[in-house]
């Protein structure tokens, strides 16, 4: 039976590890052929390695999302090496927690560092890989998280928060701009996920991760595999009359 990605191309930034990793390791069980993008190229070379020794279909490229003609290059070079790209995942992201009252250096970095890759990034991408998208009248799925709507109830940055409503502003008017030319644009609103970037917060701040449980109906964090799920749907045809939304994986963190 054809997987529900069959004959598409997909590009997964940050696809080295954690739910990118898992995102692109799920595309490839449905049928895609995957650019594995990622700024540690090991690891992408890591992640398009296991997909095509599961006998899916995996090529792994370099890309500094913040580098906006490295973006272009690579778009270019996806399409030559793999084929046009119907489905774009922006994955890549990073999260620090220094607050606004905090030390002012660092949080001018946290700043300039999580907006140069949570959103302008996102720009960047998306940019480049534009033609390709309309041409194959594809569909983009960004990852947005609970903070594209709260800022949590732990001590967490302003500038992540910030960078995640950002993320769901650009979802909603890209899909208003490009429903025209077939382009779905939708994004998925993690929760707490256990992936490598939040690994030694987990270790040395059960409280906090206890934390989010306890405001977490389902009572687990989640893990990268639980982002699958919702990715493949948003980037297939059962979701065919889907754009400009957000669709949540938080345990039922926002109901509580």
């Amino acid at each position: 039976m054809p997987g529900l990605l069959q004959n598409h191309i997909a590009a997964v930034t940050g696809a080295g590890s954690g739910i990118g990793q898992a995102i692109a390791t799920g595309y490839a069980r449905e049928g895609a052929s995957l650019a594995v993008l990622d700024i540690n190229v090991e690891a992408a070379r890591a992640t398009a390695k296991a997909i095509t020794d599961a006998g899916g279909k995996a090529a792994a490229f370099a890309l500094d999302v913040t580098d906006r003609d490295a973006c272009r290059a690579i778009a270019a070079e996806v399409e030559a090496k793999v084929g046009r790209v119907s489905v774009l995942v922006n994955n890549a992201g990073i999260a620090r927690r220094n607050g606004m009252t905090g030390d002012p250096d660092a949080l001018l970095k946290d700043w300039q560092d999580i907006m140069a890759i949570n959103l302008n990034g996102v720009f960047n991408v998306t940019h480049a890989f534009l033609a390709q998208l309309r041409a194959s009248k594809g569909r983009i799925v960004n990852l947005g998280s609970v903070q594209s709507f709260v800022h949590l109830r732990t001590p967490t940055s302003p500038a992540y928060t910030t960078s995640k409503h950002g993320v769901l502003g650009f979802t909603k008017a890209l899909a208003a701009e490009l429903g025209k030319d077939g382009v779905r644009v939708n994004a998925i609103g993690p929760g707490f996920i256990e992936t490598p970037l939040n690994a030694a917060t987990r270790t040395n701040n059960p409280a906090l991760v206890q934390t989010f449980l306890d405001h977490t109906p389902l009572g687990r964090t989640g893990k990268p595999e639980d982002i699958v799920g919702p990715a493949i749907f948003l980037a297939s045809d059962l979701s065919q009359f889907v754009t400009g939304t957000i669709l949540m994986a938080d345990g039922g963190y926002r109901t509580v």
